[in-house]
């Protein structure tokens, strides 16, 4: 039971995280994105909530694993990068949507795309599985920095 237990505190961790960013996405959906020029390539946004909750999901997951490790330098330094990773990835909403800072926000999210490959190169050596399945979210974050780069070039 107690295994449990810290699985869902390891699923809920990204997904509380992911849905108090996300509401800052959500304010400004309806006005300012609408009126933004788009490549022809801009999924429709109904897309995004459910990818991102899959996504949140797997991190916990992921992070469940490496917390289930035995302690050691290697865990520590996955779990730190792993908080890095989750703290830039609450702040992106910000910065896109709620600060309309395009171009910081492009910055920023390179910044989450290496956090990511760090954070998939450390987890394979505490736990080849937890690493496997960061790859939906490296992929993701690929997409959504082209996505983000070429709404700022647009605008």
């Amino acid at each position: 039971m107690k295994n449990y237990l810290k699985l869902i505190f390891c699923i809920i961790i990204p997904l509380a995280i992911g849905g108090i960013s996300g509401v800052a996405a959500t304010t400004n959906l309806d006005t300012w994105f609408v009126a933004l020029n788009k490549p022809v390539f801009n999924p429709p946004s109904y897309l995004f909530g459910p990818v991102w909750s899959v996504l949140y999901i797997l991190m916990g997951i992921s992070l469940y694993l490496i917390v289930q490790a035995p302690k050691n330098q290697t865990r520590k330094n996955a779990l730190v990068i792993f908080g890095i990773q989750l703290v830039l990835n609450f702040w992106w909403s910000f910065l896109f949507f709620k600060f309309h800072l395009l171009g910081i926000a492009f910055i920023e999210i390179v910044m989450i795309w290496l956090s990511i490959l760090t954070m998939i190169y450390l987890f394979q050596k505490v736990n080849k599985t937890a690493a496997y399945l960061q790859i939906p979210y490296l992929v993701w974050v690929s997409f959504a920095s082209i996505l983000n780069g070429a709404i700022w070039c647009l605008n």
